[in-house]
């Protein structure tokens, strides 16, 4: 039996939504482990804080019955410094536009130069996915638009309860 293949899907996940969640989901059919690293990116403005964030994102990959196969964490830094932490020889991408293309294109060129062990592998958005971001979600949300065709119900709630505190 070989060595356990471990990936890392890194996002600030603010918040977690379906595009994520097929991500994570196709993620598992290429490694044996997915950690999922949900940044701090302070300089994003998050709109949930880190620990908001890190259960968010657990409850929802609890509901993927991956018996153990997904890890949330927290991190901060260089992502593969934490890929390093964690085991993992894969970074997982998702690619939605032409657009995410060419900053991903950049940063693996980059990580690559940083630490040659780490590969990247992109995964483009499944049809019906690609314009799911967390920034419309949360502009649709501080409208006061539907935004339940985005993200699970739970995610929902607590980001429809938010935007009614910032108000």
């Amino acid at each position: 039996m070989g060595k356990e293949k471990v990936g890392l899907y890194p996002g600030t996940f603010d918040p977690i939504h379906n595009g994520h969640l097929d991500i994570i989901g196709r993620s598992l059919r290429l490694v044996d482990k997915l950690v999922i690293g949900v940044a701090i990116n302070a300089g994003k403005g998050p709109v949930f804080t880190l620990e908001e964030r890190v259960d968010m994102v657990r409850r929802e990959c609890s509901r993927l019955q991956a018996d153990g196969a997904v890890d949330v964490r927290p991190f901060s830094g260089l992502v593969v410094n934490f890929a390093d932490e964690v085991g993992a020889t894969i970074l997982v991408r998702g690619l939605r536009s032409v657009t995410d293309f060419d900053y991903e294109f950049q940063m693996t060129g980059m990580n690559a130069r940083l630490n040659p062990a780490v590969e990247t592998v992109f995964l483009t958005a499944s049809l019906g996915q690609q314009a799911i971001a967390s920034k419309l979600i949360r502009e649709i949300a501080m409208f006061g638009g539907d935004i339940a065709p985005f993200v699970p119900a739970d995610v929902k709630e607590r980001t429809m309860a938010r935007m009614k505190e910032r108000e």
